[in-house]
């Protein structure tokens, strides 16, 4: 499940090696729950800063 989640943030950002990426055993359910769990995080995040900053 680590290799999901670095693989979801690496690409999150766009710095991930091919080398990496062939080596990682990650399954797709799991990088597909590990998408939606950072989608989520990234989106609440924004929104608490955004409710900060504007009140």
């Amino acid at each position: 499940m680590i290799d999901a989640l670095k693989t979801v943030l690496y690409g999150a950002i766009g710095i991930r090696r091919r080398a990496d990426h062939e080596r990682a055993q990650v399954k797709p359910v799991q990088l597909v729950i590990a998408a939606v769990l950072f989608v989520v995080l990234f989106v609440l995040t924004l929104r608490y800063i955004v409710s900060l900053v504007v009140s």
